[in-house]
């Protein structure tokens, strides 16, 4: 890889890093605004429930945009508006005796930039390799500074909340402005080679895509949605424990919150390096890394313990560090150059249908008792392993993009 693509790709990797802070951030902070808003659980999970059901909605334009107008386009004017977000959030915190519905519309503004943000990185990546082993790659360091900023989120939230509760919301308009600049002077995307197709014609494409590869991409569609649901839920569950049954709050919350993360962000790097162009290492390393993440809340169910807890979501982040950058890969090596922006915003989308389901269906499941949490968890993780099996078929291993047909069933 020649060094001005290791930087193209070092200033893309700062997009995620900026995204996942702006959402999993709060995620130690919650328990620290419901009691300083004096809202219910419900109503607190919705600041990060909100955020992602936006995102969900703008995704899929935003993908369509950047097949249409250039990636870059996309994706700076994106963050600009997650910046804007992040000042609503932190001036109606600061400035507001109740700044709820505020912080609300603040968080709803940031959804929108993240909509053509972290989701036009993944087909950027795809846009700027031949050799699908650099793409591999590229994406599994994507995914470990997406996870590499959920294992710093609840240490540095904790941190800046510890100062003023409400410091985390400004950090985001600062990471934007660095964002914005590392990707204007050292991202050089590939120019297109022809025309994009107008509206009809595209939409017929994406359509015709979908119904010869629908068996594969829904099921990693839905995969995606799974992991991040199971992902999401159970820090939040965490999170909400280590303070209200453990006592433990602050940096020392979110440097426990870390430990899983870091397993996650760890095997997610190796993997993206190992994994190649090998679709059947790639099915196998989703369906193993689903298999693990299942079997890990078998543990908490027979053993009791807050080291118990936190050694078992170790065990399932590095499943989910296996699956992650495997179904990725998948779903950006499977599909044209043109249509990749869209399809991968599928994908983008319901991950984060995962992350907007996890933390208010996790504060119900809550009011029972814990076996009730870690079976659910366990079932999905169980349940997605299986889908992997019996729904993702590789026929080849190193045969050309444009003939993912023959590879992917």
């Amino acid at each position: 890889m020649k060094k001005k693509e290791k930087y193209c790709l070092a200033a893309l990797s700062s997009v995620p890093l900026v995204m996942t802070l702006g959402n999993s951030m709060l995620i130690p902070v919650l328990p620290t605004i419901e009691k300083k808003l004096h809202v219910t659980p419900f109503q607190v999970s919705m600041i990060i429930t909100i955020y992602s059901i936006v995102a969900i909605l703008l995704i899929p334009v935003a993908g369509y945009l950047s097949d249409r107008w250039g990636r870059k386009k996309v994706i700076i004017p994106s963050l600009l508006i997650a910046g804007i977000g992040g000042v609503v959030t932190g001036w109606a915190s600061w400035k507001m005796e109740n700044p709820y519905m505020l912080i609300l519309i603040g968080r709803v503004i940031q959804g929108i930039g993240s909509a053509g943000a972290m989701p036009v990185v993944i087909p950027c990546v795809g846009d700027m390799f031949q050799d699908e082993k650099q793409v591999s790659s590229g994406l599994g360091l994507i995914e470990t500074s997406n996870t590499f900023g959920k294992v710093l989120s609840p240490i540095l939230g904790s941190a800046l909340a510890a100062v003023v509760w409400f410091l985390p919301f400004w950090l985001i308009p600062v990471l934007s402005v660095l964002a914005i600049l590392l990707i204007l002077f050292l991202v050089k995307p590939p120019k297109q080679e022809q025309k994009p197709l107008p509206l009809k014609p595209f939409v017929q494409s994406v359509w015709s895509t979908l119904r010869q590869k629908g068996r594969w991409l829904v099921t990693i569609f839905v995969l995606g949605a799974v992991i991040m649901f199971v992902l999401f839920g159970i820090l939040f569950y965490l999170s909400t424990i280590l303070e209200k049954q453990y006592h433990i709050g602050g940096v020392w919350k979110g440097c426990i919150l870390a430990i899983p993360l870091a397993a996650l962000s760890l095997c997610s790097y190796i993997t993206g390096r190992k994994i190649g162009n090998k679709k059947g290492v790639m099915k196998w390393c989703a369906c193993i890394g689903f298999a693990i993440l299942g079997g890990s809340f078998a543990i908490p169910l027979f053993l009791k313990g807050i080291y118990i807890l936190v050694i078992s979501l170790v065990i399932g982040g590095t499943g989910i560090g296996l699956a992650l950058p495997s179904l990725d890969a998948m779903v950006t090596e499977g599909v044209e150059k043109e249509e990749r922006g869209t399809i991968t915003s599928l994908y983008s989308s319901m991950r984060f249908v995962g992350v907007a389901a996890g933390p208010p269906l996790y504060a119900f499941l809550m009011k029972g008792p814990d076996s009730r949490v870690f079976c659910i968890s366990g079932f999905l993780g169980i349940a997605g392993a299986v889908l992997v099996f019996l729904f993702i078929k590789p026929r080849g291993e190193s045969t050309p993009t444009s003939s993912c047909n023959a590879e992917l069933q």
